[in-house]
């Protein structure tokens, strides 16, 4: 509508839509200039409050790190989800998934609960979290030798990843 107006019709809409926008600053300011502000700010409850928080000593290397490490557990769970889903045993790892991930885990059931479940023995079972963990530790070490440049360095790597998630335990959050 305001492309349809002339030159003039233009002027008088931007003139009046301004004077109302500056006739609204100049009242706050007079507000805020005669002693009442536009809100309230409890400057000493703030500094309580800020107090009370705890200290984040983490340095931003060791939280790139816990992200980067949160996120490869994340994908390499997600790649066994899709390797047991492509041979049909999609309910088998969502029962042991709780074997890899007891952190993410409300409550960690039995080996004999989880048997039942899957019904076979507690033995078997045993052997199949035994795989699965394996299987696992291979696709996370795969995964972080294709970010280092020599394969000797994967131990270390691997190793400074468990220790940036241990120092962000509770701070950074998946």
């Amino acid at each position: 509508m305001i492309g349809r107006r002339g030159s003039f019709g233009l002027f008088c809409w931007l003139r009046c839509r301004n004077t109302s926008r500056t006739r609204r600053i100049g009242r706050a300011a007079s507000n805020a200039v005669a002693g009442r502000s536009l809100f309230h700010l409890d400057q000493e409850g703030a500094e309580d409050r800020y107090q009370l928080e705890p200290v984040q000593t983490l340095s931003p290397e060791k939280i790139f790190d816990a992200r980067w490490a949160m996120a490869l557990i994340g994908e390499d769970l997600h790649r066994l989800d899709r390797e047991y889903d492509s041979q049909g045993k999609a309910t088998t790892f969502q029962a042991l998934r709780v074997f890899l991930d007891p952190i993410n885990t409300k409550s960690l059931p039995s080996y004999e609960e989880v048997a039942a479940q899957l019904e076979m023995s507690v033995g078997a079972l045993k052997t199949l979290i035994h795989r699965l963990r394996k299987q696992y530790t291979a696709f996370v070490r795969e995964e972080v030798s294709r970010t280092v440049s020599n394969s000797a360095d994967v131990d270390a790597e691997i190793h400074q990843l468990c220790e940036a998630l241990i120092v962000a335990e509770g701070w950074i959050m998946p």
